[in-house]
């Protein structure tokens, strides 16, 4: 009766228009909250305070709350959310995801000569890498700012600073919210398989569902059954692979996708059923997972944000926290002469 229920669930979700959200919206807002009540002393308050706290978990919900926006909007931005990887190590036959090309365009290129492209196959690791690149760029702004406010004389600067450095708060929280939304993504293993909702037109022999089982996870069970203070206890310590970001969140990857057979094995042992203690261990490690590496890629783009050189003409982060340089024409735009 417990596997019939849940079976209701799906077909309730087959018949219902809107798309799946991984973990839903309460799922997305828990990890994007946790990561950030678990980040380091070493980052700003705005961050890390309970303002900061509360606006990522609310902006971590962003790229499932603008679904539906427009055809081009939602055909541009739904395959951020994936990677239709498979046992082979390939995605959809085309280039490896632990040896990804280094742009969208290569990678476009890659999959187009398999017969596949990247509407269908997803670019979720592309889309978690944009993010933390911007957040670098982000925190490297506000710490020029930072740097130079208390030292500028003249009352216009100093107010056009402070100004400047508020604003680039509000960016980087937005930023750190879609990033925590697309590794929140990568956490749940069907977004990481071509197996993405029942096994599908694959080899079958150990008979696992063809039944759109992707939701009925991640919109249902998971958000009701795992909680804040799971995610929280489960999280695991912070890892640093010494490896340029495409490689780490290559790696994240990998294993999220080394989950879904594990996954199927538990759905075709009932483990799926209202508050069956596998299905909610399960499920929150993956979501604890998320909110870890979170945590891990924020602290690291912080660190990174200190060794960038940003703006126009570029200044370095450091020269400008150490005092030998000005960032003023470069955070406000050197006039012509």
């Amino acid at each position: 009766m417990k596997r019939l229920a849940l079976n209701l669930v799906a077909v309730l979700l087959v018949a219902t228009p809107a798309p799946a959200l991984a973990w839903s919206n309460h799922g997305h807002r828990m990890i994007g909250q946790e990561a950030a009540r678990a980040l380091p002393d070493t980052l700003p308050s705005f961050v890390r305070g309970p303002a900061g706290i509360a606006a990522i978990g609310e902006l971590s919900r962003e790229p499932d709350r603008s679904k539906g926006s427009g055809k081009i909007h939602d055909s541009n931005r739904d395959p951020a959310h994936f990677v239709d990887y498979e046992e082979d190590g390939r995605i959809l036959g085309g280039p490896r995801l632990d040896a990804l090309p280094p742009t969208r365009a290569l990678y476009e290129a890659a999959l187009q000569a398999a017969g596949q492209d990247s509407w269908k196959a997803g670019y979720l690791p592309y889309a978690i890498v944009d993010q933390y690149q911007q957040l670098v760029t982000d925190f490297g702004y506000w710490r020029m700012a930072m740097a130079a406010e208390p030292r500028e004389k003249d009352a216009t600067r100093k107010a056009w600073l402070q100004a400047d450095r508020l604003r680039r708060e509000q960016q980087a929280l937005m930023t750190i919210g879609y990033l925590g939304h697309y590794v929140g993504d990568g956490a749940q293993p069907l977004h990481v398989s071509a197996h993405y909702n029942g096994w599908g037109a694959y080899p079958n022999p150990q008979g696992y569902s063809a039944a759109r089982v992707h939701g009925p996870f991640e919109d249902v069970f998971a958000p009701r059954y795992v909680t804040t203070e799971m995610i929280r206890s489960g999280m695991p310590g912070a890892t640093s692979c010494n490896c340029a970001i495409e490689a780490r969140v290559a790696a994240y990857l990998l294993v999220s996708g080394q989950q879904v057979v594990p996954f199927y094995e538990l759905e075709k042992a009932g483990g799926f059923a209202p508050a069956d203690p596998r299905g909610v261990e399960f499920a929150r490690t993956r979501m604890a997972a998320g909110a870890a590496e979170l945590r891990d890629l924020i602290a690291l783009a912080w660190i990174d944000s200190a060794k960038t050189k940003i703006g126009w003409p570029p200044a370095s982060v450091a020269e400008v926290i150490s005092g030998k340089v000005d960032p003023y024409p470069s955070l406000y735009g050197k006039l012509t002469d």
